[in-house]
């Protein structure tokens, strides 16, 4: 078990070298083909400790289930700009998974390349539906031919190439191409509840698939939350022991990253511990 799980601050607040990178991150003019659209930046400021903060994001408890996907969300702006944290293997902490052929795919429970490892979990399957707001619509177009880079911990939270089980492996990570919908889909395993932190997944947007494995021009790095009630049944299962306690000591209005509001990032859920889960979330650019 690597060590990185003893402190907070080893995960995701690595804002002092993701800060240049996202805040200074404009949004590519006419992104998608849409004519006159607006340079934007992610809505977010930054506090005094250095957390990234959403303009207009509401906190309070979550519904049961998850509330991402509801008709609240439209107008309601764009997602949160969050840190990547210091595993993202985008080539902007160390290793570069991006490059590597075999990335793109929707299965992301096993390793690929040199790598033959498996991640263990209860199943789930992660859809993202990416929209450009930047228009006059408020619902949003929906941003066919973007390209969504999605990674997150395994079930004893560790990530794959830098977590010392794991650094071997490249599982539970993958790129996918949005459909005409702007629609993508992953499948993977429940993450773990690691010590200060919420249960949550990594993701980020590139306007093509090429962009996304050449790692370049990426328009925004989040973060999906899942709701309390799921992650208490999976954390009851066999597996995720240690995600109990962990679940215990942390919420979303005390997350690093969440507790600023998570309106936008909380994902919808459905399923069972038995048939496995599926979780899905509107990402508005």
């Amino acid at each position: 078990m690597s060590t990185h799980h003893d402190e907070v601050e080893d995960h995701d607040l690595g804002l002092s070298h993701d800060l240049p990178t996202l805040w200074h991150r404009r949004r590519l003019l006419g992104l998608f083909g849409g004519a006159g659209a607006a340079v934007a930046l992610a809505a977010c400021s930054t506090d005094s400790t250095g957390s990234t903060t959403a303009t207009g994001a509401p906190s309070g408890g979550p519904p049961p289930g998850g509330g991402a996907g509801s008709s609240a969300e439209v107008g309601d702006g764009e997602i949160p700009e969050e840190t990547n944290g210091p595993y993202p293997a985008d080539g902007t902490n160390g290793v570069n998974v991006l490059t590597e052929s075999g990335i793109v795919r929707s299965d992301i429970r096993s390793s690929f390349g040199g790598a033959s490892g498996v991640a263990e979990g209860i199943p789930l399957t992660l859809t993202l539906t990416v929209v450009d707001v930047s228009s006059a619509d408020d619902a949003g177009t929906a941003a066919a031919g973007a390209a969504v880079y999605v990674w997150h911990c395994d079930r004893d939270g560790g990530y794959s190439m830098y977590s010392d089980d794991v650094a071997d492996e490249n599982y539970l990570r993958g790129v996918q191409e949005a459909d005409a919908d702007g629609t993508v889909t992953f499948t993977s395993i429940f993450p773990a509840c690691y010590t200060g932190r919420w249960p949550h997944v990594h993701f980020e947007v590139y306007p093509s698939l090429d962009d996304a494995t050449s790692a370049s021009n990426r328009l925004r790095t989040s973060q999906l939350a899942f709701p309390a009630d799921v992650c208490s049944d999976v954390y009851a299962t066999d597996g995720y022991e240690r995600s109990v306690s962990n679940l215990a000591q942390v919420s979303l209005d005390s997350d690093n990253v969440f507790s600023d509001g998570y309106s936008l990032q909380l994902a919808k859920v459905s399923g069972s511990v038995a048939g496995g889960y599926t979780a899905s979330l509107r990402v508005p650019i």
